[in-house]
């Protein structure tokens, strides 16, 4: 039961994070939702209710998940768990096939992929330790982490910056289990 418990999910204004949100708050969350485009946070807020808050933030950028827990703690007196969705996919940018990958694709899919993730959880891990409080992270992977497809997705970018999510979490959940701060990665399929 998540009853009275203050989550902040980074990528929670549309597809997977916004049905989390939903599932969320149907469990007695209070949820703090960050997107980037305007029209999907307004959504966000008509859909989610009185238990949600919804900003605007690019998950690139070190301050907004800073700012998303900061808001979480004014708004419902705490902070409990970060969910992190955000990502996306580097193809405009010139991820691809090895041998047509750009460095600008390479560079801007793990921004987008691994980037933001680490600035999300170092902000949480930096809130729980500062606090001394247990605290959960959910980072979200992908089944191209760990099990290529290479009839569907020749982005090789993506599937490192997604295997690299693999062992960012792992990392991280052993070195901070002994304070009571629980880091997990669900890998989705297509």
């Amino acid at each position: 039961m998540l009853k009275n418990k203050n989550i902040v999910i980074i990528g929670g204004t549309t597809g997977l994070g916004l049905s989390a949100a939903k599932a969320f708050i149907a469990n007695g969350a209070n949820i703090v939702v960050v997107g980037r485009n305007e029209e999907s946070i307004h959504e966000a807020k008509n859909i989610l209710g009185k238990n949600a808050i919804a900003i605007s933030g690019d998950a690139t950028n070190a301050g907004t998940s800073i700012n998303a827990i900061a808001t979480c703690i004014k708004n419902f007196g705490g902070f409990d768990g970060l969910y992190h969705v955000a990502g996306g996919s580097g193809r405009k940018f010139g991820d691809g096939p090895l041998h047509e990958l750009t460095l600008e694709g390479w560079n801007k899919t793990m921004e987008l992929n691994l980037t933001s993730l680490m600035l999300s959880n170092q902000a949480a891990i930096k809130f729980f330790l500062e606090t001394k409080t247990a605290g959960t992270i959910l980072n979200m992977g992908s089944v191209l982490g760990y099990s290529p497809s290479p009839k569907y997705f020749s982005t090789h970018a993506y599937a490192a910056s997604k295997a690299a999510i693999i062992g960012f979490t792992k990392s991280i959940a052993a070195y901070y289990a002994t304070k009571n701060i629980r880091v997990n990665v669900i890998a989705p399929a297509l």
